[in-house]
Order: structure tokens, then C-alpha cells, then sequence
């Protein structure tokens, strides 16, 4: 691990270690495990190494946003509105082209 030396007011130097980075998997692992409630946040910080005010808070994220998972993408509904107007066309030149076959 490194440490930086960070100058404070008043020419003190404190020394620091960088702040600890977790992957989008761990936290949710952890906040899931939170939302079981088969532990405590104490043995919760304790297994995974959290203050448990960390752990509140990826649990009230994941509550939070847990709707999400369940709503249609914005992308698939923006391709669909873009789509429609445009299948539409090519039906009605289909018939236009069938009809102009028949005539010849």
C-alpha cells in the first residue's frame, strides 16, 4: 500500500493511504447478503471487511434502483418509435409494387 503526504494549514504533514476501491460485483454481493438480514451489520463488516455505514448505504442504492431491473430498456422503446414509421412505409410500397405488377 502507498502513502501520500498531504500538507495541511499550518505546515503539518499527515500522512494518508488512498481510499479503497470496489467492483460494482463485490458491492452488490455485499448489499444483497445486507437485504437478507441473515447477519448483522456488524458481522457483515466484519466478513467483507465494510464499516457497516458503507454497507447502509449500497443496501438503501440497491433498494432504491431495484425497480430498474424491471423496466423496458429506453433504448428498445426509442428503436421501436424510430422503427414503426419506417415498416409502415415499406407495407405500403409492397402494395403499391404488387399492384403496379399486376397492371403490366
Amino acid at each position: 500500500m502507498h502513502w501520500f503526504k498531504l500538507k495541511m494549514p499550518g505546515g503539518v504533514i499527515r500522512m494518508s493511504k488512498p481510499r479503497k476501491r470496489y467492483t460494482t460485483d463485490f458491492k452488490a454481493h455485499v448489499a444483497f447478503e445486507a437485504c437478507k438480514e441473515d447477519q448483522t451489520l456488524a458481522q457483515l463488516s466484519h466478513e467483507f471487511g465494510v464499516s457497516p455505514e458503507q454497507i447502509c448505504r449500497w443496501k438503501k442504492k440497491l433498494q432504491s434502483n431495484a425497480r430498474l431491473v424491471f423496466a423496458e430498456k429506453p433504448e428498445k422503446k426509442i428503436h421501436e418509435e424510430s422503427t414503426a414509421p419506417l415498416y409502415e412505409e415499406i407495407g405500403r410500397l409492397k402494395i403499391e409494387l404488387d399492384r403496379l405488377r399486376k397492371n403490366n
